[in-house]
């Protein structure tokens, strides 16, 4: 799921965390202050309002997965609720030019709103130029054309609370230490705006917020196949570790055998999204004490309401954010819903029953 936000990489500096003495904050590309999703609503008095205009929408995904699957299904819940149709849906494989294909396909149907992830700032910009000419409103998931104005050619960005994502899962791993000890930071070591934010964040809040718990070990991983080698080689020089923080779920996956492989039950891990491997170990009272996640579903949700508010010549909120969700085995079924928007895995279900 998390190479769903590596795309929003092309961001990098544009996106990014406002530090400061009274904490800090998921801020937008030009220092926007982020509108919590929850904010973004549509009234009674909208939805009548769109209803029976016989708008239609288009949503041109980056990839296919579990991850915009429930993106879609947020979006497409909340359009119908305004009697929106849905008359494109389009998935560009990670390409480009795949992506500019989709959108011009996607006109021909002419759609009065448009919903992506655009794949490339810089292409990006030329391959959307046409909807803006039609007066196709358009909704962006975490990146945004180069030179792309608020207000003019998008009605907002909508992302993940990144910096709430590290901090929850700080504050996660510092309840299940009682504040206390010494543990292992693994970090992504390339330059992805998404992880390298969510990672930052972790290790400010253990920072400042818990003196009690040091980082006395840290590694970056680029290849999460490595993650078991290189946590084998941090436990053998930190061997009396309490807990690690693995930047995303499938190289923590990898660290969870290197424990194993130690006979190490003591040792903590906490992570980033939801995965099955990770999600049994957790619920069956293994080294895994919690999973932070996005709320995927509520992403297309916020996604589409801002989109009728164009439609109605609202004015919208140029940078929103959803919300982080911690999952831990008291909560693991309703988690993967408030999520993904579907039922956990079957065997996760069982383990936690």
């Amino acid at each position: 799921m998390l190479i769903d936000r590596f795309l929003a990489a092309a961001l990098t500096g544009s996106l990014m965390l406002m530090a400061g003495s009274a904490g800090a904050q998921t801020v937008g590309p030009s220092g926007e202050t982020a509108t919590p999703s929850a904010e973004v609503t549509l009234s009674d008095t909208d939805l009548a309002a769109v209803k029976e205009k016989g708008y239609k929408a288009a949503l041109l995904w980056h990839t296919s997965s579990d991850f915009t699957n429930a993106v879609s299904a947020g979006a497409k819940d909340e359009f119908a609720r305004a009697g929106i149709q849905i008359v494109v849906t389009t998935d560009a494989g990670f390409d480009a030019a795949r992506q500019r294909s989709d959108i011009e396909t996607a006109l021909a149907a002419k759609p009065n709103v448009m919903l992506s992830l655009p794949l490339d700032p810089v292409t990006s910009a030329e391959a959307f130029r046409q909807a803006l000419t039609d007066g196709t409103k358009l909704v962006f998931l975490s990146n945004l054309p180069k030179g792309y104005k608020h207000g003019t050619d998008y009605a907002a960005i909508v992302t993940d609370d990144l910096f709430q994502m590290g901090k929850q899962a700080a504050d996660a791993l510092a309840k299940a230490l009682d504040g206390k000890g010494k543990v292992g930071y693994i970090f992504h070591d390339a330059s992805y705006y998404v992880t390298n934010q969510r990672d930052q964040a972790f290790k400010t809040t253990i920072e400042k917020d818990y003196p009690g718990i040091k980082i006395v070990a840290e590694q970056g991983i680029s290849d999460p196949a490595r993650a078991e080698e290189l946590a084998s080689a941090m436990l053998v020089q930190h061997p009396d570790l309490d807990g690690i923080y693995v930047t995303w779920a499938e190289p923590a996956d990898g660290v969870l055998s290197a424990l194993r492989a130690s006979g190490n039950t003591k040792t903590k891990i906490v992570t980033l999204d939801l995965a099955e491997p990770v999600a049994l170990d957790m619920v069956k009272g293994g080294n895994v004490t919690a999973l932070v996640a996005d709320k995927a579903y509520e992403l297309g949700r916020a996604m589409a309401a801002v989109g009728v508010k164009a439609l109605l010549g609202q004015e919208t909120p140029a940078f929103v954010v959803a919300p982080a969700l911690t999952v831990t085995k008291q909560n693991v079924a309703q988690g993967w819903k408030d999520s993904l928007n579907r039922d956990a895995p079957q065997s996760v279900l069982d383990a936690a029953k």
